[in-house]
């Protein structure tokens, strides 16, 4: 797993309208990355809210915020549009940043056990170095978890 203190690994994605959107585009911000699961599930669905609903908390602290999951583009422009989400949602099919990240692990569902994203939200400062780490985060206070720790 990724530590505070570490280098942020670089990654290149495509957002919903296929633009290819890097980590380094944002050097000199900081970026409130956070992985979930999937589109338009109901916990996924709450945290992307939270996150559009303190938006501009984000945008007055000069910070991106930028949602990855394994979801196809056209996932990501339905999910956006039907949620209103102002934010940049970033496709990762081949989980190149979900495995950067270490995000991918084993789940235990009903007692199923599965791999899958883990919810997480990393904080990359100006530099591109890892801030915070906040694994396994709650999809209905983690937006305004981070927005608090970023005010200070």
């Amino acid at each position: 797993m990724l530590e505070v203190g570490m280098k942020a690994p670089a990654f290149t994605l495509p957002d919903k309208d296929g633009n290819p959107v890097s980590l380094e585009d944002f050097a000199g911000k900081k970026v409130v990355l956070y992985f979930y699961p999937r589109d338009n599930t109901p916990g996924c669905t709450r945290q992307a809210c939270a996150f559009a609903g303190a938006y501009e908390g984000f945008r007055s602290l000069d910070a991106v915020v930028i949602g990855v999951s394994k979801d196809s583009e056209a996932s990501h422009r339905k999910f956006a549009e039907k949620y209103n989400l102002p934010f940049l949602l970033l496709s990762d099919p081949e989980r190149k940043a979900i495995e950067a990240y270490g995000v991918w692990q084993e789940k235990k569902n009903y007692g199923k056990v599965s791999m899958g994203v883990v919810r997480t939200t990393f904080v990359i400062d100006e530099n591109g170095v890892i801030e915070k780490v906040m694994p396994k985060v709650k999809p209905d206070t983690s937006a305004a978890d981070i927005l608090k720790y970023l005010q200070g």
